[in-house]
C-alpha cells in the first residue's frame, strides 16, 4: 500500500465496497450494506498512550548476538511473541530477529537452527522508537516500514518492544458497523 493516511482529525472514516462485489446490478444480497463506517475512538484511544506505558507492563526479551536461533525460537515460543530483540556490546540494541526471519533467512536457506548465530541471520539497526512517543508513532511507522515489530528503546538499549498485534490487542480493533 502506497502512502499513508492521517486520520487524526478525521470524524469518520468510510470505506466504500469494491465496484461489481456484490453481483452486476450492485446489489446482489439485499442484507449487504452500501458502505461501512469505522468509528475512530480506536484511533483517539491510541493516540494518547505511549509507548513506555504499554512496554513496561511486560519483561522485555532480549538475547545477544552470539545466541543461536534454535534458543531465539524456543523462546519465542514459550513466551508466545513473534520477536525478541538483540543486543551487543553493553546492551545496545544491534538487530531484531522475527519468526519471519526464522522462515527466510534459516529455515528456507536450509541453515542449522542449533548452530546458526543470531547476528548472521537477523535484522541489523531495525528502526525504532523511544518510550515517550506515541503509540500511533508505532502504528504508522509500521504501516510505512512494512514490519509487525517496533523495538523500543532509551538511547539505544532497549526497554521493550511492540508489535501490531499488541496494540490492536491493547485498544481494541475498529468496529465496522452498518451506516
Amino acid at each position: 500500500m502506497a502512502g499513508t493516511l492521517d486520520i487524526s482529525d478525521a470524524p469518520e472514516l468510510t470505506l466504500q465496497p469494491p465496484a461489481g462485489r456484490f453481483g452486476p446490478d450492485g446489489g446482489g444480497i439485499a442484507a449487504r450494506p452500501a458502505a461501512w463506517q469505522l468509528r475512530p475512538t480506536f484511533f483517539a484511544d491510541i493516540s494518547n498512550r505511549n509507548l513506555g506505558d504499554i512496554v513496561r507492563r511486560r519483561r522485555a526479551v532480549a538475547l545477544p548476538e552470539t545466541a543461536t536461533v534454535q534458543l531465539a525460537c524456543c523462546m519465542m515460543r514459550d513466551r508466545r511473541i513473534g520477536a525478541v530483540m538483540v543486543t551487543g556490546a553493553e546492551g545496545r540494541l544491534v538487530g531484531l530477529f522475527t519468526g519471519r526471519d526464522a522462515v527466510c533467512r534459516v529455515v528456507a536457506e536450509g541453515l542449522d537452527p542449533e548452530t546458526t548465530r543470531l547476528c548472521a541471520v537477523m535484522t541489523l539497526e531495525p528502526d525504532s522508537l523511544p518510550p515517550e512517543k506515541r503509540a500511533a508513532d508505532a502504528l504508522r511507522m509500521m504501516n510505512e516500514g512494512g514490519y509487525r515489530h517496533l523495538p523500543v528503546v532509551e538511547g539505544w538499549h532497549p526497554i521493550g518492544i511492540v508489535s501490531r498485534g499488541d496494540l490492536i490487542a491493547h485498544f481494541g480493533r475498529p468496529v465496522a458497523v452498518a451506516g
